[in-house]
C-alpha cells in the first residue's frame, strides 16, 4: 500500500515532551523510545517495547457500539474513542512494527471473516485521583449476549484503496471512520475475526457503562502485536 509523504518513516522525535506532560503528566524523558510518525497526527513509536500509541479521546461512554475507535471528525456517534490520527496512519505504524494485513471482511457471494495478525489493544488515561490507570480494549466493550467484556481481538485486516477514476487520487477507506471496528466492515483497519453485524437491530456490543472514563477525557489507545 502507499502511503502520503507527510509520514516519516525514520520517525523523528517531535513534541513528545509537551503532549504527554499535558496529558499524563510525564515527559520525554520519561519515554525515550517514543518516536512520532507524522507532524500533524498524535501517533508514536515504541521502538523498544515495539507498541504504537494513539491519543485520543472518549466521545461516548454509553450505548450500543458499531466501532471502537475512529478518527477524529468521522464517527464519532459510533466509536468509544477518537483518536488524533489518520487511519493511514496508524496503518503505517503497524507496518513499522513489522505487522503485514490480511484481508478485510467479505459478504459476497459468503460471509468470510476478516483475516491478519492479531493487535492487542490497551487504553491509558488518568482516573479521578490523577493516578493513570490500564486496561484492556476489551473490558470497555459489553458483550449484551453474556454480560461480560468482548473476548474476541482484532486483527489487521488492512482496509483498501478507492480510486477517484476522473481524478486519479486515492483514498485510504478507513480514513472515513472504520479505524478500529466492532461490527464487520470491509473497510476496516482492525477488525473482529467473527460475525458482528452492523445492523442497528443486531447490535450485540455496547459500552461497559461504569468502566469507560467520562467523555472528553484523553486517552492512549497502544497498540502491539498479538498473539493467535
Amino acid at each position: 500500500m502507499r502511503f502520503p509523504d507527510s509520514i516519516d518513516r525514520p520517525a523523528v522525535v517531535m513534541a513528545v515532551a509537551a503532549a504527554f506532560s499535558a496529558v499524563f503528566g510525564c515527559t520525554a524523558a520519561d519515554a525515550p523510545s517514543l518516536k512520532r510518525l507524522s507532524k500533524t497526527d498524535a501517533v508514536w513509536i515504541d521502538d523498544n517495547r515495539k507498541e504504537l500509541v494513539v491519543r485520543g479521546t472518549v466521545v461516548l461512554d454509553r450505548g450500543p457500539l458499531e466501532l471502537f475507535a475512529c478518527p477524529k471528525g468521522t464517527k464519532e456517534h459510533e466509536a468509544v474513542v477518537a483518536v488524533d490520527a489518520k487511519a493511514q496512519i496508524v496503518h503505517a505504524g503497524l507496518l513499522a512494527l513489522g505487522l503485514e494485513p490480511g484481508k478485510p471482511v467479505s459478504f459476497d457471494p459468503k460471509y468470510v471473516a476478516a483475516t491478519g495478525p492479531v493487535v492487542k489493544i490497551r487504553m491509558r488515561w488518568k482516573g479521578k485521583d490523577g493516578k493513570v490507570v490500564e486496561t484492556q480494549a476489551q473490558d470497555w466493550i459489553r458483550d449484551t449476549r453474556t454480560g461480560k467484556p468482548m473476548a474476541a481481538d482484532w486483527v489487521f485486516a488492512g482496509s483498501s484503496f478507492w480510486k477517484d477514476e476522473t481524478t486519479g487520487d486515492e483514498f485510504y477507506q478507513a480514513d472515513g471512520g472504520d479505524l478500529v471496528c466492532i461490527s464487520n466492515f470491509p473497510t476496516a483497519t482492525l477488525d473482529l475475526p467473527i460475525t458482528s453485524s452492523q445492523s442497528n437491530e443486531a447490535l450485540v456490543f455496547e459500552v461497559m457503562e461504569g468502566v469507560v472514563p467520562p467523555r472528553d477525557t484523553a486517552v492512549e489507545m497502544i497498540l502491539s502485536k498479538g498473539v493467535k
